[in-house]
């Protein structure tokens, strides 16, 4: 569908884009202040991301990764970050493009956001009566975000 006008969802969903690159450079100079540290879930079948091999298929669709006690070579660009984290005593680098990204969670200050996926039309019309109907509430355009509910996260 052709929309002409101002684009809040693109928009709104590369600020927060940028917000969370902020937010990883600082944490990859400075490291994780207080209690803060992330739940970071990703779409594992864009073409961007950069797993092994057993973690892609441990993981097909969506990974959720956590940014805490143990993590190395956080480095942030333009496109994305890449971060080597620990799976079972094996370090393992994985390169994530912000496109990627489904939630992002700092469940120390209770702060969440959650972006909403760009599929076709079709796909969004089977949603409309499943269980994942209600992801959009608000009927935010796609490609916008809204903040996640934390009650997944809380210890």
């Amino acid at each position: 569908m052709a929309r002409s006008g101002i684009d809040y969802g693109g928009m709104m969903h590369r600020a927060m884009q940028a917000l969370i690159a902020d937010v990883l450079e600082r944490v990859a100079e400075h490291g994780l202040p207080g209690d803060h540290h992330f739940f970071i879930t990703f779409d594992t079948r864009d073409e961007g991301v950069e797993m092994a091999d057993w973690l892609r298929e441990r993981y097909p669709e969506e990974m959720t990764i956590v940014i805490q006690h143990w993590f190395d070579n956080l480095t942030v660009d333009d496109e994305g970050f890449t971060v080597t984290l620990n799976f079972g005593n094996s370090p393992e680098p994985l390169r994530i493009p912000f496109d990627a990204l489904r939630t992002f969670v700092d469940p120390s200050v209770e702060f969440g956001l959650r972006f909403e996926t760009q599929e076709s039309d079709d796909d969004e019309e089977d949603d409309e009566d499943g269980e994942d109907g209600d992801d959009n509430p608000d009927g935010a355009p796609n490609g916008g975000g809204e903040v996640v509910q934390l009650d997944r996260w809380r210890k």
